[in-house]
């Protein structure tokens, strides 16, 4: 059964690992990898990442990108938001404490902070949710 607008809005709002995939190329498959993003209900969503990476050049040959959250439990439940970038900037400071705050234990945000200044420069990279795909398939344990 597919979830409301309200529904996938909330459900995205959630710490999930979101699956990331944008258009790698005519004779390719999409790039998909797992991300950490941001995002709340009525809003854009975004993610950060290094700004000379294989991710970042795809994303801004595309100009668009799709990202899927799901879970297994208490059923298997999944939302899917594509559309365009609408904006690239660098990240700053404040960003990138909210997005590790977001999937980290209090105590583990500033050494994993720590760490990250060894990755290089980021930028964090806005989408506009345009369309959406989603579905809450149940509690399959009770199927059974």
């Amino acid at each position: 059964m597919a979830l409301t607008l309200k529904e996938r809005q909330e459900f995205l709002a959630q710490p999930h690992i979101g699956a990331l995939a944008v258009v790698a190329g005519p004779d390719r498959a999409p790039l998909n990898v797992p991300i950490w993003y941001q995002y709340e209900p009525n809003s854009e969503l975004w993610i950060l990442t290094g700004k000379e990476s294989k991710k970042m050049r795809l994303l801004e040959a595309a100009g668009r990108f799709s990202l899927m959250a799901q879970v297994l439990e208490p059923s298997i439940r999944y939302v899917t938001a594509e559309g365009p970038i609408s904006q690239i900037v660098p990240m700053t400071d404040e960003m990138h404490r909210e997005m590790a705050s977001r999937y980290l234990p209090a105590e583990q945000v500033d050494p994993y902070l720590k760490f990250a200044e060894t990755l290089g420069e980021q930028v964090a990279v806005f989408m506009r949710p345009e369309h959406w795909l989603s579905a809450d398939l149940g509690n399959m344990s009770e199927l059974t």
